[in-house]
């Protein structure tokens, strides 16, 4: 009789029926998931691991233990080498991704912000690279490579395969699964540099508990996560938000009042040289500054600089105000 896999008992917990299967404890989450990345493991044993995951949805435990495994995957370094840790890995397509600029003007100010995120796993989706070489920003594909470009920069991005190659292939499996993986959630808490900060986005509601209370399990930094615009770290200024915080190890959460009483339309296009046009101001476009300030005002109150809504969005603004135009 051939003998059982070792990964076997991980797939066998979650697929066990109805009555008889489980979630998985945070110790067994990161053991499973440092076999998967060591490629310890079959094909057929890693789809059906990220499908019953999705069926079921991830719990906290197990995006914590996920994570854990990841960060000692990567070796992730004790120092902190950035404030802000900022997750990507939606894309847009109705509107502009004015994130970019919200993590610029912050940069600006003295923030010094790690953007990391995946690419091209979706079609008719614009990507965070994508707008970044219009900006004349380089993207880094060594964590050393990042490191030194927050040091000059207060800015870096890196794509998913500069932190783990494996954790690319993994998330590019969308289109061959048909359905997205565990990978996208855990990818927005890797936080690869070790930031004290970290600002998180979900389209689907019901994981903003499950980001908010793995953090509380990890209890490594303060977060905010919030529903952001197509799921990116964008404030949706034509909406109530609903931002979940973890901070001290203590969770709560904020519901800031839509900046409009009518909703934009989506854009016609999504051309990336518009982000630089928005910044120099030669293109003024309402939408897209509330969406820039309104994300900057999270991430203020995030980091303790406010302690209300309106205090974060007058800061966010007059931050705005200031800008030096020239740049971008």
């Amino acid at each position: 009789m051939q003998e059982e896999h070792p990964f076997a008992p991980y797939i066998r917990i979650l697929g066990k029926g109805k009555r008889g299967s489980r979630g998985l404890t945070v110790e067994e989450s990161r053991d499973a998931m440092s076999m998967v990345l060591r490629d310890e493991i079959t094909a057929e044993q890693l789809g059906a691991f990220l499908m019953l995951l999705r069926v079921k949805e991830e719990t906290a435990d197990e995006v914590a233990g996920f994570v854990e495994a990841i960060r000692e995957f990567i070796k992730s370094s004790n120092s902190s080498d950035a404030d802000l840790d900022w997750s990507s890995y939606a894309g847009k397509r109705r509107h502009s991704p004015w994130y970019v600029l919200s993590a610029l003007l912050l940069a600006e100010n003295g923030v010094k912000v790690c953007m990391h995120g995946a690419e091209g796993h979706t079609a008719g989706r614009i990507y965070t690279s994508e707008v970044l070489k219009p900006l004349g920003i380089d993207t880094s594909l060594t964590l050393d490579d990042a490191r030194q470009k927050i040091s000059a920069n207060n800015f870096c991005y890196m794509p998913l395969q500069a932190i783990s190659e494996r954790l690319k292939n993994i998330i590019e499996l969308r289109p061959i699964l048909g359905l997205r993986s565990p990978i996208h959630t855990v990818g927005r808490m890797m936080n690869p540099l070790n930031a004290p900060y970290s600002l998180q986005a979900i389209f689907h509601p019901g994981y903003q508990k499950v980001h908010q209370e793995a953090e509380q399990i990890l209890g490594e930094a303060d977060i905010a996560v919030f529903k952001g615009e197509a799921g990116e770290v964008e404030r949706n200024p034509d909406t109530e938000c609903t931002i979940s915080f973890v901070k001290d190890n203590n969770m709560f959460d904020e519901v800031w009042p839509p900046l409009f009483k009518k909703r934009h339309v989506k854009e016609k296009e999504i051309d990336p040289m518009r982000l630089s046009a928005v910044w120099k101001g030669e293109e003024s476009d309402e939408y897209a500054e509330a969406a820039i300030i309104g994300t900057v005002a999270i991430a203020l109150r995030l980091m303790d600089k406010t302690q209300t809504a309106d205090e974060s969005h007058a800061m966010a603004q007059n931050m705005w105000d200031s800008r030096d135009k020239t740049r971008h």
